[in-house]
């Protein structure tokens, strides 16, 4: 292995000398000089890996030498050293985003800190990481074996999360395909479990998670009052793991008071969960309340045209008229703008709701589901995707400004999404719905395997579209194909991200109240 290349800069070098053998006898390898004219002429001519620049010397300053060094590598580490302890001295320096700062004298110990530090800091944290999680493997392992109640997929899945963030940073592949195959197992069993006791959620007198039809009267409406005004932002189709990248940006003008997980009702696809969401009902009861709001599968006509109804019907019904509220639902970057510039106006309303169709933000239509397959061809990839577009989107500036505003933030979703992998054929009638993680429709075969199936829609308060007519859901990473055309059809949607059935990334789904900072 190549020698880490140092340079340290000091016109008092000759008395270093006892740190500079040291260094040597640990494998550095050490150029010196006296004076920052004579250090830049050196990076002209080397490459190093690491600068150490003494900050008071004669001629050439070393903050003088700093901005050198900048302009011509921007990336090379450089650790300050000085004598003295001015705020300016420091503040100038990590204003050029120095590497290190430390203050002399310096022992040799510190010089080797500060070398591991900022050169193998990543691989000291890679192989850390490593081996926490293969302990941590262990434990979700047996966990998983034992999962028996929604709370405690909650804390698996978070768990799950947690650990792809931390891995996602280190080189080691490996580790990360473990992660993938134990993400993969957590899915199946999820599947079974949800197959199992999603119906008793509806019961009487059973105990069940908060679901999206109760969201709103159960967790919304305790944080709402006269005294501050409330933001809540619904941003379409946000898992919690995309969540957990933006959070950053927020918690700089935002403290978290509570953070936890909510399940999405079935299917999870915005028209059902969404509805339930904005209505406080479920499906079957939206069709059979307010038949001039819903729409079925099968019906022509926008499926979600009608929330801002929706939420008044349900604000009404739980006594809240006295609290004034505005809706908005931003799903272009024209508008989002727009509601961004006349923010201000909104400062008497109790209650804003935002919806932000960020999807449809990243693929305005169905034609660019390429761009966004070649843009996040994974979850790492898709993070990052949602993080980039957050922090230069309207929605961030609107919670800037909320912040100085003095709102209260809410921020959810309606649910999530999974990058489908594996085809499950289906048969269905020409009237079957179209989505790909659910089907809803007469006489439907299917790999019985494969899917949560709802032959009684009402069991899970699901409308019944006609006579005969059932749900079908996808479970894991697996999305429905027709026979006919297969091939084609199976290599256009594989690997895109695709919603409405039962996973974890698409159920459980964040819900976090903020305050401003």
């Amino acid at each position: 292995m190549d020698k880490i290349k140092v340079l340290w800069v000091d016109d008092e070098i000759d008395l270093l000398k006892p740190h500079i053998l040291f260094l040597e006898q640990k494998n550095y390898n050490v150029t010196t000089c006296k004076s920052g004219t004579e250090a830049l002429e050196i990076l002209d001519e080397q490459k190093f890996d690491i600068v150490f620049l003494d900050e008071n010397m004669p001629g050439l300053t070393g903050l003088d030498t700093l901005n050198e060094i900048k302009e011509k590598e921007n990336e090379l580490p450089v650790v300050m050293i000085t004598k003295s302890e001015e705020e300016y001295i420091m503040e100038e320096a990590i204003g050029n985003k120095i590497a290190d700062y430390l203050i002399k004298p310096v022992n040799p110990h510190q010089i080797l800190l500060s070398l591991k530090k900022n050169l193998d800091h990543s691989r000291l944290v890679s192989e850390k990481t490593t081996s926490n999680y293969q302990q941590e493997f262990r434990k979700i392992a047996m966990d998983m074996a034992m999962v028996n109640s929604y709370e405690d997929w909650i804390s698996l899945y978070q768990k799950l999360v947690y650990w792809e963030m931390r891995l996602e940073d280190i080189e080691d592949s490996g580790m990360f395909e473990i992660l993938e195959s134990q993400k993969n197992e957590a899915n199946i069993q999820f599947g079974k479990f949800i197959d199992k006791n999603y119906p008793t959620w509806f019961e009487a007198n059973t105990e069940s998670p908060t679901l999206s039809h109760v969201l709103f009267k159960d967790k919304i409406v305790p944080e709402l009052s006269k005294e501050q005004p409330t933001l809540l932002v619904v941003i379409d189709n946000l898992r919690y793991d995309q969540w957990k990248a933006f959070e950053p940006s927020v918690t700089n003008h935002y403290k978290k008071v509570s953070e936890e997980a909510f399940y999405s009702i079935l299917p999870t696809a915005t028209q059902y969960a969404r509805n339930a969401i904005f209505s406080g009902l479920m499906p079957s009861d939206m069709e059979k309340l307010h038949p001039e709001y819903w729409k079925n599968d099968t019906d022509d006509g926008g499926k979600n045209l009608h929330e801002h109804d929706f939420l008044n019907a349900q604000m009404k019904r739980l006594g809240l008229t006295h609290l004034k509220h505005e809706y908005y639902k931003i799903t272009n970057l024209k508008d989002g703008k727009k509601l961004a510039e006349n923010f201000r106006g909104l400062k008497d309303n109790d209650l804003t709701v935002v919806v932000y169709n960020f999807v449809d933000m990243l693929s305005h239509s169905k034609t660019e589901m390429d761009v966004v397959k070649e843009l996040a061809s994974n979850d790492k990839a898709y993070r990052s995707l949602t993080q980039s577009w957050f922090k230069n989107s309207p929605l961030f500036e609107m919670i800037q400004q909320a912040q100085q505003m003095g709102f209260k933030l809410i921020l959810t979703t309606d649910h999530g999404t999974i990058n489908v992998k594996n085809p499950s054929k289906v048969i269905g009638d020409r009237d079957t719905s179209l989505n790909l993680r659910y089907k809803t429709g007469r006489s439907l075969s299917y790999e019985e395997k494969d899917v949560l199936a709802a032959k009684d829609p009402k069991t899970i308060h699901l409308p019944t579209i006609s006579m005969n007519s059932s749900f079908i859901f996808a479970k894991s990473d697996l999305f429905f194909a027709y026979p006919n055309n297969y091939n084609h059809y199976v290599s256009y949607y594989r690997n895109t991200y695709q919603h409405g059935g039962v996973s974890l990334e698409e159920m459980i789904i964040p819900f976090v109240v903020l305050s401003p900072k």
